[in-house]
């Protein structure tokens, strides 16, 4: 998530979506982000863009192809609307447990502006079939939004009008035993909540769906959810060296760490970073525990630092992948952090085997 600073930095152009998602950069800073008049700025921030005719509504229904390309591989998905009812069936299946406060205000939020604003990132196994017909439709159609992001994402549109092409994708999702939560497990719950609030007013069907991008299993691949902590509990570096050197081999790093496998981790604590490898006796059978931000959480950040509730400790805070190691050294040198570990991403195989189980991954696995 950006901070203020950030936000406000970006969102000096009014056509900017932050302004909707987040609008309490239209504020001045020290704003409460869930005050009620903040939810009122997102919707009157929607309005306008509607009315203003930035945000069009197509004339029927429609599927979207959304092509994200960034380094060697493009990562092509289907946008559309998923239903409540498959994720309260257990259809579409998750992975974490939410923060109270997050869920309540994204629901909030929904509620406020009557739309969902942000989709739900979701895993379907693979299909040729649903490759085919991305592939042939890109081939054959110019994209409606084609532009380059600040961080040399390209991004790309398609507009699926055809009846027929339609059909065939609904009736491809519709042979799929599970969808898998990839990222927005605090939106759905919220899309959920309006659901059911939406039924008690009886007007059910206005939020009976929810709108998702849903990618194959073998377009992606999972990027890590970096920590960063914001104090070192009572230790000094050497009481951290010595309590962690019982579970885990450490060796001086003369360069970031940037973990290349499992198990391996990135430590930068006053000024140097560490490498870490977890010893042998400590590797779990179970699938959850043997999670590399499983082996983080037990066997360092709870014995050593003192977070044992990862969801509700303000101690600690999470920085993602795309960040990378020079914004944990940014953050611990000068952002008011006082070590960071890097880790090595969890696999999108390890995500849907928990999912299937019905087990849990720690926050921000």
């Amino acid at each position: 998530m950006l901070s203020f600073d950030e936000s406000k930095k970006i969102g000096g152009d009014g056509y900017l979506f932050i302004h909707v998602d987040r609008a309490e950069i239209d504020f001045p800073e020290g704003i409460n982000p869930y005050d009620d008049c903040v939810y009122q700025k997102a919707k009157e921030n929607l309005d306008r863009l509607v009315s203003e005719g930035i945000f069009i509504k197509d004339e029927k229904p429609c599927f979207y192809i959304y092509r994200l390309s960034c380094g060697e591989k493009d990562k092509t998905g289907i946008v559309g609307l998923a239903s409540v009812c498959d994720y309260e069936d257990g259809v579409i299946k998750k992975h974490e447990l939410t923060r109270e406060d997050k869920e309540i205000d994204r629901t909030r939020h929904i509620d406020a502006c009557n739309a969902h604003t942000g989709p739900i990132f979701l895993i379907s196994k693979d299909s040729k079939r649903l490759s085919e017909i991305t592939k042939d439709y890109i081939q054959k159609n110019r994209p409606v939004y084609d532009f380059t992001d600040e961080e040399g994402v390209c991004h790309k549109v398609w507009v699926i009008s055809d009846e027929k092409i339609s059909q065939e994708i609904v009736s491809v999702f519709s042979s799929f035993d599970s969808l898998y939560i990839a990222d927005g497990h605090h939106r759905n719950a919220a899309a959920v909540n309006i659901a059911e609030k939406r039924r008690k007013q009886g007007i059910a069907g206005e939020c009976a769906n929810y709108l998702a991008v849903a990618f194959q299993e073998n377009e992606l691949n999972l990027l890590p959810y970096n920590r960063l902590l914001k104090d070192l509990n009572g230790n000094t570096e050497e009481d951290i060296l010595e309590k962690i050197s019982k579970d885990f081999r450490i060796e001086p790093s003369s360069s970031p760490v940037d973990p290349s496998k499992r198990h391996e981790f990135g430590m930068y604590l006053k000024g140097r970073w560490f490498k870490l490898w977890a010893k042998p006796e400590i590797i779990s059978e179970d699938l959850v525990k043997n999670l590399d931000v499983s082996i983080l959480q037990d066997h360092i950040l709870s014995p050593v630092f003192g977070i044992s509730n990862p969801r509700k400790d303000e101690r600690i805070d999470f920085a993602g992948g795309t960040k990378g190691t020079s914004y944990l050294m940014d953050m611990v040198d000068g952002g008011g952090f006082s070590a960071a570990f890097s880790l090595f991403p969890t696999s999108v195989s390890e995500l849907m085997e928990i999912s299937d189980k019905n087990m849990i991954m720690p926050p921000k696995s």
